[in-house]
């Protein structure tokens, strides 16, 4: 039929069950397996048609079959328990954030993507995942906490998998009126709409409201009528496009996000920049401010002293960064309107690039974010490691270690990835309120009181469920893609609930390695086809659509999983989404991640099956080398630096199929008791895992590291029409200006030999080039084995500086003087970029 409209009709819910409605438009539902039941029992063909959305349900499911439920005492009964439980949560006052950080300030979160339910799209993985779960964490906390994002009315990409196993893409476009969004309206009731200029265009901007438990998320529509059809386009797709289309998205992320918070009057002390996509947030900040009438770098300093910046990328080649003609015709305007140069401007951000044999300048939204910012983390305690050692650049002189970029593990949303059946079972030995104190490592210590018999019983109805779902996802596949009768029908046979069922599915970036359990594909034949203890695999993953190698390496899987030895024992599922993650941790024993170390910032996955009682094998990167402590869960490799990646792969391999053979799988299907147990081993993982890397405990992180002592320091920074701000514009301006002209030499009598406790006179005379001798630091450095320690040299009458600095411990010393500008009140003794040595 022609279609020339479409008209969406509410539905009218029967008086005993009208908050329905109320609570499809909280996604608190999302975590609240009891909640979703309540919509799935109304047609659970429609529930899953419908990617589990209880918006859509409710418009779908015919009215008669409102009124059953309506009249039906047990449906009533549930739906009571669950609206209590809501209101219960939603008026709840003495959260963690009321007794532990009552001063809390507000935060308004930027990120680019988002996932908190497969039936909202608008996430690609890890990265949306982690920001989701950030969301739902700080509600349960009781933080005051906004996020800002992109709705993209195609999302992501939905993966099919063709006969051969090639990925490929499709777009559907989102009906906005059947998703739990409503529009962002001001106080007096008005749509809100903001616009941006563009490449000399006004680019008007809608803006969306979700309801996130107790906080809400706004989302950036340009999908709008007053917009050309291009410009509605730049909200079309998550990462799709090219290198233009991205930096319009980030300018619409950082700006239009600024003002829509403004156009909603929604306060905001701490500004937390999800990776670098949100970086130009800070031009709109500045802009305020100088309109205001503050110059430029005192605005930026403003600015900065309020902002944190986590970094999530530890490989180069993904920090994005282009060319300054691009970005000239984007933000060419933004100088002017910043009261600055160009050239100022872009030496916040410039990275310089080897392009076509050339090593020219670019512009850098890591390094643009980092400078915009006055604290900086990285998402595990390996990454900020490597994220020092890959921005040591921008302070000159420095070692890696003393880089000012910090860490915050990533955690994970517990109860949205625990089944309601595990939650049920630990709902019998742990305290009634733990899912408020899921943090809290000593209150897991009540899952030594679950018996082996109770786990085994537990996990072996999630495996069940997996395994019935991955048999309908295939059927579905095979349907499509004109498979014969006997290929359909032996999707029945798929996977068995008595074989050891190993996990692995996450984004398919080529250091991830999602084949290297096919090394050896003959000692792999004879592992997943033992009679007495088989094995088998289940694979998920999509790969970015311009990403051809890890294309491949789904097809590959594909290709082995056809093949006669490991048919039905290795399955590739297609579509990886939430809905398939939540299935899979839920349902396998083990969970397998083997990056190429040290490649992974951090990893979430596995964190959420040992939720579920699966322990995780893992390569010792990311938030496994912290997770790991021997008794829950197994390494692959060492925890060492290969400088071939061939020899790397080989040993890790070897490492993989070796615990497989010789400890996992003896250990799965063994009759020990004990600690010697398999039941033992999944209950250290749920015990460590749980409170350790929960999202709870991550964003009470950043609560203590960074949310507070920036909104402190951003409040002194700008009291007194910005005084300090000012201040330190001036003074770190005046500074770069003198450091040129700056030297300094130094002298240290050094012994052959030396005792420990022994103690070595260093001297140094500085010309300072008229900056104030007490606003140098002067500083002797000892380097033992790479460990930095720093003793101060004191200024003496006749304008030298010296100290007598001890040698603690045996070993050899490297000992060098430098000098770096300081005042009180910088964020970090290395704020002004400035070092020199002797």
């Amino acid at each position: 039929m022609n279609v020339i409209g479409k008209v969406t009709v509410l539905p009218q819910l029967p008086a005993a069950v009208s908050r329905l409605s109320e609570l499809a438009y909280n996604v608190y539902w999302s975590w609240t397996p009891r909640a979703q039941a309540l919509y799935r029992e109304l047609d659970s063909s429609i529930w899953e048609r419908f990617q589990q959305n209880p918006v859509r349900t409710l418009l779908e499911v015919p009215r008669e079959r409102l009124e059953q439920v309506a009249a039906d005492a047990a449906y009533l009964e549930r739906y009571a328990q669950v609206m209590a439980d809501f209101d219960a949560y939603m008026g709840k006052r003495d959260t963690w954030a009321a007794r532990n950080a009552p001063d809390m300030k507000p935060v308004a979160y930027f990120s680019m993507e988002y996932a908190f339910h497969e039936s909202l799209p608008i996430y690609s993985g890890g990265l949306g995942v982690l920001a989701g779960d950030h969301c739902k964490s700080a509600s349960d906390l009781g933080i005051p906490f906004t996020a800002v994002g992109m709705l993209f009315h195609q999302g992501y990409f939905r993966q099919l998998f063709d006969k051969d196993g090639w990925q490929n893409e499709a777009y559907d476009d989102l009906d906005l009126t059947t998703l739990p969004l409503t529009p962002a309206k001001t106080a007096d009731g008005q749509e809100v709409r903001v616009s941006v200029q563009i490449a000399g265009r006004t680019v008007q901007v809608r803006v969306w409201q979700l309801q996130v438990g107790r906080i809400r998320v706004l989302l950036l529509d340009t999908n709008v009528p007053e917009n050309s059809e291009d410009d509605r386009k730049l909200t079309a797709r998550l990462y799709g496009g090219n290198q233009e289309l991205r930096v319009q998205q980030y300018v619409l992320l950082g700006v239009a996000g600024i003002r829509a918070l403004r156009a909603l009057n929604v306060p905001a002390d701490v500004y937390h920049m999800n990776e670098g996509h949100a970086a130009l947030l800070g031009l709109e900040r500045v802009r305020e401010l100088v309109a205001g009438g503050l110059d430029f770098r005192t605005a930026l300093e403003t600015v900065a002293s309020s902002t944190l910046f986590t970094t999530h990328t530890p490989v180069a080649a993904g920090n994005d960064a282009f060319a300054y003609d691009l970005m000239d015709r984007y933000i060419g305007d933004w100088p002017a309107q910043l009261a600055t140069s160009r050239d100022d401007l872009y030496a916040l951000a410039r990275h310089d690039q080897h392009w076509d044999g050339h090593l020219v300048p670019a512009f850098s939204m890591t390094v643009f974010a980092l400078n915009m910012s006055r604290a900086a983390n990285g998402v595990s305690e390996l990454h900020g490691e490597v994220s020092r050692d890959m921005w040591k650049f921008l302070y000159d002189g420095a070692e890696a270690e003393e880089v000012p970029i910090g860490h915050v593990t990533n955690g994970a949303h517990n109860l949205t990835f625990t089944s309601q059946h595990m939650r049920d079972l630990l709902s019998t030995v742990l305290p009634a309120d733990w899912t408020e104190r899921l943090e809290d490592e000593d209150m897991w210590k009540g899952v030594d009181n679950l018996s082996d018999a109770q786990l085994s019983d537990v996990q072996l109805v999630m495996k069940r469920e997996m395994i019935t779902f991955v048999r309908a996802r295939m059927r579905e596949q095979m349907l499509r893609n004109g498979a014969s009768a006997a290929d359909v029908a032996a999707t029945d046979e798929l996977l068995s609930e008595k074989a050891l069922t190993i996990g692995f599915a996450r984004r398919f970036a080529t250091y991830k390695r999602a084949t290297l359990l096919f090394r050896d594909k003959a000692r792999l034949s004879r592992i997943v086809n033992d009679p007495e203890h088989p094995v088998q695999f289940v694979f998920a993953g999509k790969a970015h659509p311009a990403d051809n190698p890890g294309k491949a390496f789904i097809q590959e899987i594909y290709k082995v999983s056809q093949e006669p030895e490991f048919r039905g024992k290795i399955v590739i599922l297609e579509n990886y989404d939430m809905n398939v993650a939540r299935h899979l941790v839920q349902g396998v024993d083990i969970w397998l991640n083997n990056p190429r170390r040290p490649l992974e910032a951090s990893g979430t996955s596995g964190m959420k099956a040992s939720f579920n009682g699966s322990p995780n094998f893992s390569v010792l990167d990311g938030w496994w080398r912290e997770g790991y402590d021997g008794t829950n869960g197994w390494p692959i490799g060492e925890e060492r630096e290969y400088a071939d990646l061939n020899v790397q792969d080989d040993a890790d391999a070897y490492s993989l199929y070796e615990t497989l053979e010789d400890v996992i799988v003896p250990r799965y299907y063994g009759t020990q008791t004990g600690e010697q147990s398999w039941a033992h081993t999944v209950r250290r993982s749920i015990e460590t895992v749980s409170p350790r890397f929960s999202m709870q405990r991550q964003v009470i992180d950043y609560v203590q590291k960074y949310y507070r002592p920036l909104a402190v320091r951003g409040a002194e920074v700008a009291a007194n029409g910005a005084q300090r701000a000012r201040d330190l514009g001036a003074w770190k301006t005046w500074v770069r200006a003198q450091w040129p002209y700056t030297t300094i030499t130094a002298q240290a009598t050094l012994p052959a030999s030396a005792q420990p406790g022994q103690t070595i006179p260093v001297t140094a005379q500085v010309n300072s080039a008229g900056i104030k001798l007490n606003e140098l630091k002067v500083e002797a450095v000892l380097n033992r084995g790479g460990h930095l320690t720093h003793h101060p040299l004191q200024v003496q009458p006749d304008g030298t500086f010296r100290a007598d600095v001890p040698l603690t411990e045996s070993g050899l010393y490297s000992v060098g003087v430098r000098m770096i500008p300081e005042v009180p009140g910088l964020s970090n003794p290395l704020e002004a970029g400035l070092i020199k040595w002797a």
